[in-house]
């Protein structure tokens, strides 16, 4: 087994900060040279602490403005522009990353892309869903509209 401090939130294991244990292929082979972790040392307390307080400067604040945020992104409709084909398949699929930028573009603040889920890979123009995690437990639904991008 291998002690880390997770350098990011990695689903199933922890978010930032932790102190976590796993088996040594999985740290070897994923998680150390993906940069979600470091090795465990006696000096990586310091490390754990600046990781902590860098991710409560990021962190939505209180209860009460997740859920703000939640009824916000719920109410709006965000538009996704993606280039696609004549049919309206897409090339390629939507990722975190273009949602977060359509939720910026909208006006409805900056989220973080590794709390940003899609259910089910957006392949194709339309309506579809998106869930951001505001806080741990306050989960948005964001309605998508994927459009074509003009050329």
């Amino acid at each position: 087994m291998s002690k880390l401090i997770l350098t990011h939130e990695v689903d199933g294991l922890g978010s930032a900060g932790d102190i976590i244990e796993v088996k040594d292929g999985y740290a070897r082979n994923y998680l150390l040279p993906k940069g979600f972790a470091v090795a465990w040392t006696r000096g990586g307390q310091k490390q754990v602490d600046q990781i902590r307080a860098a991710r409560k400067a990021r962190e939505i604040a209180t209860h009460e403005d997740a859920e703000a945020i939640k009824a916000q992104l719920e109410q709006a409709r965000v538009k996704v522009s993606v280039k696609a084909g004549a049919e309206g398949r897409l090339f390629g699929s939507v990722k975190p990353a273009d949602i977060v930028e359509a939720v910026k573009a909208a006006g409805l603040g900056d989220l973080d892309k590794r709390r940003v889920t899609i259910p089910s890979a957006i392949k194709s123009v339309g309506s579809h869903e998106a869930l951001v995690r505001l806080h741990d437990d306050v989960t948005a639904v964001i309605n998508l509209q994927v459009v074509a991008l003009k050329k």
